[in-house]
């Protein structure tokens, strides 16, 4: 990193005890780096596609890619068979950061951003439900029990506890979970009551002992991209793909 600083006899870098940060001009520096690499990524993919294949790599949410997203990559796909499509699942804010800094090429995610750095490409709404056991087991008493996602910033945990709070169940009891698919188990075994994306319980077949309702307003899912930085061939593809939708 030295000799590259002494090469342009500019400062690239800012040296801390906590690491290295890049100055403005090694940001310049490096996002005409990232393009290089992606030239050479997309003239490598022209020449020999067959050895050459071009990725692309998305984050989402396990609830949001639970149903929409490998729909809408299976869609993509059809007609881009020679693009590489990964799919990146965490939280919404391990995300934003892997979309900062590059690791991934976009992400699906609800909800506010960090619009300073991210813009959205592309938005489509998503029905939700409020599922629970047909039957319960419990006495008219009982506190009811709300299963959420452990991710405080998951749209849906926020949705159920606003509706629990407008319909004044103040002394709920919680329960967190990790993942969509336990949530769905807990409704099954007639653990609680959650809020899940309406395609969730439309494409499954073994929801016949779980009731649901349709709840009132949709969820707004948006594919953010970062700000500035240059697009890959296939990123282009897929934002085009989703705008002709």
């Amino acid at each position: 990193m030295k000799n590259l600083e002494d090469e342009l006899d500019t400062k690239l870098f800012i040296r801390t005890n906590r690491g290295v940060t890049l100055t403005e001009e090694g940001g310049a520096l490096f996002s005409y780096a990232q393009r290089i690499l992606l030239l050479m990524d997309e003239a490598k993919a022209e020449v020999n596609p067959n050895k050459f294949r071009t990725s692309l790599i998305i984050g989402a949410s396990q609830t949001v890619s639970a149903t929409k997203v490998p729909f809408l990559f299976s869609s993509f796909l059809k007609e881009n068979k020679n693009i590489e499509v990964k799919l990146k699942t965490d939280r919404k804010q391990v995300l934003q950061e892997m979309l900062s800094y590059g690791e991934i090429d976009g992400l699906f995610l609800s909800g506010t951003y960090n619009e300073a750095q991210f813009e959205t490409a592309y938005h489509y709404a998503e029905k939700v439900v409020l599922i629970a056991p047909l039957y319960e087991g419990r006495e008219e008493t009982d506190q009811p029990t709300l299963l959420i996602n452990s991710d405080v910033n998951c749209i849906y945990r926020n949705r159920l506890l606003a509706f629990s709070k407008e319909h004044h169940i103040n002394k709920a009891n919680i329960m967190e979970f990790d993942s969509l698919e336990a949530i769905l188990q807990g409704v099954r075994d007639r653990l609680g009551m959650s809020v899940v994306p309406a395609s969730v319980v439309n494409s499954r077949g073994d929801m016949q002992s779980i009731h649901y309702q349709e709840l009132s307003e949709d969820v707004r899912i948006d594919f953010v991209i970062k700000k500035g930085k240059q697009r890959s061939p296939s990123l282009k593809k897929f934002i085009h793909f989703l705008g002709s939708l």
